[in-house]
């Protein structure tokens, strides 16, 4: 296991939609912030769409990430065969293991059989490129129809990229996701939290947090990998709480990001 920044660590900085920054972040700094930090993964995901960008200047990112001595991991969003076949190109070129993949798009969220017919298509291509596939629990489904999508697709191509605390979407914390996903997990999103009942006693707030200063049970969560046989990248996110101005967000994200990965050294030494 190797400790990574994720994009999603430095969302505000790259721009947040309706929140842009005046010089946003590129993959390019997010390569070399997670350098300075002494990291040898970053996942760029679709906050920053590689497939977005020209082929020259996807050489000079991955001509950067081989002099800092930084493996790229390739992350996406969609499930349709055109676009994943894209992407698993990046991912080649990128020498990359996994495509982590969001199932869900603004304008298609497919049903579960959907997804396992869709999935099921790009099997070949991945096996053909070496690359698994990581799709992340994100919001809409709860794990057990998770599960049920990668017995149906029944291939060693296709995985779980865990996120601690997305299911929270469908009424399910991080005890139910890590027991009932660890058996599939080939990618981790490392992301703290808090459950704070509101001051008007009126619902709960659940937010994010530096790793280390909420109630995400790191030692558990990485035990619980090892029990279940599974070594996978830990890659840092951050869910940011906004502050009034747009540059005093950005600059609490890096400090979130540094004191995150200065507590998960003490875990996660690669």
């Amino acid at each position: 296991m190797r400790l990574g920044m994720g994009s999603y660590a430095r969302y505000w900085a790259s721009g947040v939609p309706g929140y842009p920054p005046e010089h946003p972040l590129r993959a390019e700094g997010l390569i070399e912030f997670a350098a300075r930090l002494g990291l040898k993964v970053v996942q760029i995901a679709d906050n920053m769409p590689l497939d977005a960008i020209s082929q020259e200047r996807l050489s000079k990112i991955r001509d950067l990430s081989q002099e800092r001595g930084i493996a790229i991991e390739v992350g996406t969003r969609g499930i349709t065969l055109g676009h994943l076949r894209r992407c698993l190109k990046l991912a080649r070129f990128f020498d990359s293991p996994i495509l982590r993949v969001v199932v869900d798009t603004s304008d298609h969220h497919p049903s579960p059989s959907e997804v396992v017919q869709l999935i099921s298509r790009v099997v070949p291509h991945l096996e053909d490129n070496r690359v698994v596939l990581a799709i992340e629990n994100h919001d809409r489904f709860k794990c057990r129809q998770l599960v049920q999508i990668l017995e149906q697709v029944n291939s060693p191509w296709v995985g779980i990229c865990l996120d601690t605390v997305n299911s929270f979407g469908a009424l399910e914390g991080p005890d139910v996701v890590v027991d009932t996903l660890a058996p599939w997990v080939v990618n981790l999103h490392l992301k703290d939290f808090t459950v704070r009942r509101a001051v008007h006693m009126m619902g709960f707030s659940v937010e994010g947090c530096p790793a280390g200063e909420g109630q995400l049970d790191i030692p558990w969560l990485l035990s619980t990998m090892r029990t279940h046989g599974k070594d996978p990248n830990a890659i840092l996110e951050l869910w940011v709480s906004p502050e009034e101005r747009l540059e005093d967000t950005i600059r609490k994200e890096e400090q979130w990001a540094v004191r995150s990965v200065n507590h998960l050294r003490s875990f996660i030494p690669d």
